[in-house]
This record gives C-alpha cells, structure tokens and sequence, in this order.
C-alpha cells in the first residue's frame, strides 16, 4: 500500500491548479516527470478495463503550428511544455475485446479460454451500446476519467494542465493522420508552467457550496 498523501496536501494541490492561460514556453517538464504523467494515463481506469483511446504527447512545434489554427489559435497549444489530444477508438468491436483478453492473459496468466465468459459480456455490452446508437458516445466519456486523473496527477506534482474542448477535432484528425486509423480526437490538455504574469492564476475559485452540490443519503 502506497504512503497516503496527507488529505491537506490534495485540497492545496486542487486549490492551486487552474485551466492555465499563459504557459511558460521557456520552461519545460522534466523527463521523469513526464513519464509520471504518462503513466498516470496509462493506469486511468475505464469501462470493462477496455481502454478505448490513444493519447498522442505533441512536443513537435512544427506539429503544433499546424494544429494551432484548429484550436481557435490558443496560445496554450504553442506555449506548452507538452500538447495531449486524448482520442477514442470508434465503433469499438470484438477485436479490441479480443486484444483486452490477450493482455490480460499476458499479465495476470491463465487461458484466452477461461475468459470466454468475459469476452462474451464485454462485446454483448458494445453491441447493445452500437444498437442503440450510443457507442461511441459511451467510449468518448471515458477520455473525461483519463483527462481527470492525468490533471490531478499534475496538480499534486505542481505542474500545471489546461484542459480544451476548443477545437476542431475534424481538423485535428486530418492533421495528426487518424482519419484511417480508427481513432478520433475528443478533447486536449495543455500541459507546462504558468507564466507569473497570469492574472487567472490568482483569482479565487468560484465553486458552489457543498451542500449545494452534494447529498448524503
């Protein structure tokens, strides 16, 4: 079990974050700290365990200068230590299932056979989802629980995220090649460091009470 962080630390952590306005394009995120982040997407939990996405870590700038006007020029694409387009496997079938299967064989051991009582659940629950029209919707709703923890994990390392749904995402998948690959772009997240002189970065959090928004029951 890991050491639990002091409870003081975590609401500090989410006091300070921030959708950061003005990175600091100077100032980039250590190697180990990235690969921190990176695995923190990595571990973020899904439905069924599929794991339906492809997170693509743009610090190419020549890469980010073409997807920049797609993302209504905001400046956190170009100034950022590191640029996340979260993306969805579409119309997600057998096959991703069969490759969950693989993995997990590959890691926990047994047989393909022995979870075939998996596999038969898992791809009788994307079929009812595809019938009903809702399976890509479903799968794109599990990016939101990766794009959270990888800006939680940020914050309590002190490294600032902006989250952006500000974009085109036709245009982003155009550009990054996913038009034939199966995967589309649902949203992004800017990551880096502040730069002193943003004024966001100050103002007091405007959040409901909680007993506005939370009931125990």
């Amino acid at each position: 079990m890991p050491t639990p962080v002091p409870p003081s630390q975590v609401i500090e952590a989410l006091q300070w974050r921030y959708a950061t306005r003005k990175f600091d394009p100077a100032k980039k995120i250590p190697a180990a700290d990235w690969s921190v982040l990176e695995q923190a997407l990595v571990l973020a939990p899904s439905s069924i365990g599929l794991q339906p996405w492809r997170f693509f870590v743009i610090t190419d700038q020549v890469m980010r200068e073409r997807l920049w006007p797609a993302a209504w020029k905001q400046v956190q694409v170009i100034d950022c230590s590191h640029f996340v387009v979260f993306t969805v496997r579409l119309d997600l079938g057998a096959e991703h299932v069969d490759k969950h299967i693989a993995r997990m064989v590959e890691i926990r051991g047994g047989t393909v056979e022995s979870l075939a009582g998996f596999r038969k659940m898992a791809v009788g629950n994307l079929d009812q989802a595809r019938a009903a029209g809702r399976l890509d919707t479903w799968q794109m709703h599990q990016l939101y629980i990766a794009l959270g923890q990888f800006m939680t994990a940020a914050a309590v390392m002190g490294i600032d995220t902006c989250p952006m749904e500000g974009f085109e995402p036709a245009k982003f998948d155009e550009i990054l090649g996913l038009k034939a690959s199966g995967y589309g772009s649902v949203v992004c997240c800017a990551a880096g460091y502040r730069l002193p002189d943003d004024k966001f970065a100050n103002l007091k959090k405007v959040r409901f009470k909680p007993e506005d928004v939370i009931e125990r029951i």
